[in-house]
């Protein structure tokens, strides 16, 4: 239903559309997390890959809470990096299609994908 705000956007391709998706689906998880831990569902933090993290169960609300503020603070140290995690984290986009969504090369893709692990795992580790 987000992606209702953006039908009188012109789409410039396939991977234009799944990085603005990636967006929507960060917010509308987050938005679900916030109001499951209001409820008091969320809970049992549990350190786990960020690739392997299965998003939208109520066990992983203050998990999904915690990377998405560590990616607010990332935002606002490489832009780049944090669209990086939303089309791989929140998108579930191959590093292939991140590259051409973000406008960069394959190798930039990966490096910023390990660079932007790296980043929100000691970002994470402190918050915990």
């Amino acid at each position: 239903m987000r992606l209702i705000d953006y039908t009188r956007m012109e789409w410039n391709g396939r991977s234009h559309f799944m990085s603005v998706a990636s967006t929507a689906k960060r917010r509308i998880l987050v938005d679900y997390a916030r109001g499951a831990r209001s409820l008091k569902r969320g809970g049992g933090l549990q350190r786990v890959s960020l690739d392997s993290v299965e998003l939208g169960t109520e066990e992983r609300a203050e998990l999904l809470i915690v990377v998405d503020d560590a990616l607010v603070r990332l935002k606002d140290v490489n832009a780049r990096l944090a669209q990086v995690v939303e089309c791989r984290f929140f998108g579930g986009m191959t590093e292939e299609e991140t590259a051409d969504a973000l406008g960069v090369s394959l190798r930039t893709a990966k490096r910023d994908w390990a660079r932007a692990k790296s980043w929100l795992h000691k970002e994470i580790a402190t918050d915990t």
